[in-house]
């Protein structure tokens, strides 16, 4: 068993991160268990897909470090009234996202590679606005490479295909995309 762990990832990440913005509010700013679950998924999802575990593991990283970065922001009232619309607008298309990908899980033989790809792609469009002001270019580099890895309609097919080998995996994520879609976490 490989012994990456996004949850130890994020909160090396964390550290290094609020070590240079300590503050009440951003030490609040932590990864949920169920979160964990979904990027250790991820990260196995993308091990076996592309047989190559540095890139694996550097995509659920930037992942990780994107998340941790917004969040900081957001709990420092970093954004503008209308960069918190493009953040609603975000949440909203992430839900969608979330929901479509539990449909198509539930469904066998729905999916639509085309329909997750714009969603995906949308949700990184509607990123990048948010944090165009607030982050670096190497930042915006990051979010490119998780969005362009996960929008890949030759993974995503391999991901929901019927009995395929990511069943189990694609089970685990949606499992987990359902707690956090209950939880209105997202």
């Amino acid at each position: 068993m490989d012994a990456f762990s996004s949850k130890d990832m994020a909160l090396r990440a964390q550290k290094k991160i609020l070590s240079s913005m300590a503050t009440k509010s951003s030490v609040q700013m932590f990864i949920d268990d169920t979160t964990s679950e979904i990027l250790d998924e991820l990260y196995r999802v993308s091990k076996e897909y592309s047989g190559n575990k540095p890139e694996a593991q550097k995509v659920i990283k930037d992942l990780i470090k994107i998340a941790v970065k917004i969040g900081l922001l957001f709990r420092n009232n970093r954004f503008s009234a209308a960069e918190l619309g493009v953040a609603t607008d975000f949440k909203k298309k992430l839900h969608q996202g979330a929901m479509t990908a539990i449909s198509f899980y539930e469904v066998d033989f729905t999916f639509d590679k085309a329909v997750m790809e714009e969603l995906l792609t949308s949700c990184r469009d509607l990123l990048l606005k948010l944090v165009h002001t607030h982050l670096t270019p190497k930042s915006h580099g990051r979010i490119n490479h998780v969005f362009n890895h996960y929008s890949d309609p030759e993974l995503l097919t391999k991901l929901y295909e019927p009995g395929g080998a990511f069943r189990p995996n694609l089970t685990k994520i949606c499992k987990g995309l359902n707690k956090l879609v209950e939880d209105g976490t997202i």
